[in-house]
């Protein structure tokens, strides 16, 4: 026999919802930058918008997401569980949570001083960088949240 549902508590709901917005909000932020950064064709106001969707909307929401699955994660008790007996899923999401965030510091500090350099018309390679960054973080992001629906192992 399978379950085909689980029912949580109420008081589960705010935290899961927290975690769930926060990832929402920074995949949003990545979708946003990396596609101003990819469209810009040199254009400094699109670089700029790039960059600025990444430290003003990924960050944050990255912060959140963090936060929220922390608190979700020791509401639900995992925090009292050996880490060899928690399932997969929740190796998956912490791994790529936190490296995550720091290849994202990487290419916000990276995306600062490219558009510090636009003004000296120079920088463009250092946001390329940020692209393929960017890029690479959304498609870790999307095996997070392959692994958080999927809940594999």
């Amino acid at each position: 026999m399978s379950v085909l549902a689980a029912v949580r508590p109420d008081d589960w709901n705010f935290p899961l919802f927290v975690h769930v917005i926060g990832a929402m909000i920074l995949v949003a932020g990545l979708v946003t930058g990396a596609s101003a950064l990819a469209f810009a064709r040199g254009d400094a106001k699109m670089l700029r918008l790039g960059f600025w969707a990444l430290m003003l909307v990924s960050f944050p929401g990255w912060v959140i997401m963090r936060l929220g699955a922390e608190w979700i994660y020791s509401r639900e008790g995992w925090n009292h569980v050996k880490s060899s007996l928690q399932p997969d899923w929740l190796g998956i999401g912490f791994i790529i949570a936190d490296a995550g965030g720091l290849i994202l510091v990487i290419t916000l500090i990276l995306g600062g001083i490219g558009v510090r350099r636009l003004q000296a018309g120079k920088g463009a390679g250092l946001l390329k960088a940020v692209l393929v960054l960017s890029l690479l973080l959304l498609a870790a992001y999307v095996v997070a949240i392959w692994a958080m629906a999927g809940k594999p192992g």
